[in-house]
């Protein structure tokens, strides 16, 4: 690993950080909030379902699977995991705003039938990096 690659590595936390604080300290750049480019969408069950609700998502998963592969040809779903846990899966949604994110998941069958949580993190370019591009990228 070179000197630039082990610096940026160190680096990207303390930016990471300055750019969650409101004001940046004096002598250094401010960042920018990075324009939302996807949405990160986590999707678990429902706390405190029944086994007549499990019974239910499992019936309505060939229908759930069906939508999100449309979704995902439809160039909406850019990629979705499995959580590592078990507890549900994470999408990578094409979205600008968590709200065009939300109407996309609320589309599919498990979220018709209200069984379904969904957390919304709207994600983009990793904007500490421009700090390290100079004044002529700012």
């Amino acid at each position: 690993m070179n000197f630039m690659t082990s610096l940026l590595i160190a680096a990207l936390p303390l930016a990471s950080l300055a750019q969650s604080q409101s004001g940046a300290a004096p002598g250094v750049p401010s960042v920018a909030i990075p324009k939302t480019t996807e949405v990160l969408v986590i999707q678990t069950a429902k706390q405190g379902i029944t086994q007549e609700q499990i019974q239910q998502i499992v019936a309505i998963m060939p229908a759930e699977i069906r939508a999100t592969v449309k979704l995902y040809f439809d160039g909406k779903i850019r990629q979705w995991y499995s959580r590592g846990d078990g507890k549900g899966v994470i999408f990578l949604v094409e979205a600008k705003t968590v709200d065009e994110a939300r109407a996309l998941m609320e589309m599919l069958p498990l979220a018709k039938e209200d069984l379904m949580d969904h957390e919304y993190i709207p994600v983009g370019p990793l904007m500490p990096l421009r700090a390290l591009m100079g004044p002529a990228a700012q």
